[in-house]
């Protein structure tokens, strides 16, 4: 059996709104568009939701929003794609990189405390695989030091902190659309706000600085006229991928109770194995099951993580790693001076991580599949 670790759950609903796109005639951003961002603030109950082509389109915007300057200082953790941290080095802000919870994989609050300087302006907790950070802790640090939260909330759609949904808590939200996403357009982004003269820039600067609602001037009604306000980007989505979007977002509740149902069955499989630890999720939260990610009792094995996913991908199974720390990558180690011996929890979640085969699409017998090579593994390679 062959099994891959992410394939989108694309329906005739999806097909049909993209039809009825290309059929309309209008194929950039316009009125799906649009639509998307309303229907998007309506699930979230936030107040602004401006679509963009990308999370990091998402996360540079809201940089922007905040005014980041050069020589200001973000918080960001270790444990993280790229993105999260490229975005700072654009305008000369210095990204400062902490440690993670060893059992989360979030950011950790202890280690935010320590890194906060006069110099300090934000800090981007990462919703790891989609289960939140600890946000109450979060924000009320950031208040006590007059600093800007912004979450990259990439991981986390649906996800719920206390009840509340992610996306309306922070002062800035930003979401991934990407092909392997709980809600998936292909590329594609979100920014969600309660702040109007935030949501307002955001909107001018996704379209190359433009004055609002610059799109409409080729529909009727519209008007040539446009003016340019301050030098932006071309961030903007597009209706084909709005089309998506909208559809994926009637059915983002069951997709993400599909997803938890092999999550359910993973844990129940791997909790007594005794060489896996399941993902460890808070009591006050939900967690949006984006990655299903096990870690690896390796003083039990007597292989390695590596060599444990080359056997797996010899039985037909694809997992990934979620992620390669940024201090292990050369930009970030050689650029800031980072050491291994800085980050801890970071590497030991490192050594021992491996992301499973979590889609919505999966047939019970891809899960049972899954569980019984796992398992099987575990003892054949136990000391």
């Amino acid at each position: 059996m062959e099994i891959p670790f992410h394939k989108p759950y694309i329906s005739e609903e999806e097909i049909a709104e993209v039809v009825d796109t290309l059929k309309s005639g209008w194929i950039t951003m316009g009125p799906k568009t649009i639509r998307f961002e309303e229907e998007f603030a309506g699930y979230l109950s936030s107040k602004y939701a401006i679509a963009v082509n990308s999370g990091t389109a998402a996360l540079h915007l809201a940089v922007k929003a905040i005014n980041l300057r050069p020589g200001d200082e973000v918080i960001i953790p270790t444990t993280t794609f790229t993105a999260t941290g490229e975005v700072i080095c654009y305008g000369n802000a210095v990204p400062v990189i902490v440690d993670v919870e060893k059992e989360t994989h979030n950011i950790s609050v202890a280690a935010i405390e320590k890194a906060i300087t006069p110099r300090t302006k934000a800090m981007i907790p990462v919703h790891m695989a989609g289960q939140p950070c600890d946000m109450d802790e979060i924000i009320q640090l950031a208040g006590a030091h007059r600093l800007f939260v912004i979450e990259d909330a990439a991981h986390a759609i649906p996800a719920w902190y206390k009840k509340r949904r992610i996306g309306a808590i922070a002062d800035i939200t930003c979401f991934s659309f990407y092909s392997t996403k709980p809600l998936a357009t292909g590329e594609g982004g979100m920014v969600t706000t309660e702040k109007e003269d935030w949501a307002e820039r955001v909107r001018t600067l996704r379209l190359h600085g433009i004055s609002k609602d610059a799109w409409k001037r080729y529909s009727k009604g519209g008007s040539w006229y446009y003016e340019v306000i301050e030098p932006g980007f071309k961030y903007n989505m597009t209706d084909l991928q709005a089309s998506l979007g909208i559809a994926q977002l009637r059915k983002v509740d069951w997709l993400w109770e599909k997803r938890k149902e092999i999550a359910r069955r993973y844990t129940d499989a791997f909790a007594s194995t005794g060489c896996i630890i399941p993902p460890s999720v808070k009591a006050d939260r939900q967690s949006a099951w984006h990655l299903y990610i096990i870690k690896l009792h390796l003083e039990s094995l007597s292989i390695d993580r590596n060599g444990f996913i080359e056997k797996l991908r010899e039985r037909g199974i694809e997992t990934s790693v979620h992620f390669i720390p940024l201090h292990r990558q050369p930009f970030y180690k050689n650029t800031y001076g980072l050491t291994p011996e800085g980050f801890p929890n970071a590497e030991w979640v490192y050594e021992r991580s491996i992301s499973l085969p979590i889609f919505p699409g999966m047939t019970d017998q891809e899960v049972n599949y899954v569980i019984e090579q796992v398992t099987d593994l575990c003892r054949k390679a136990k000391r």
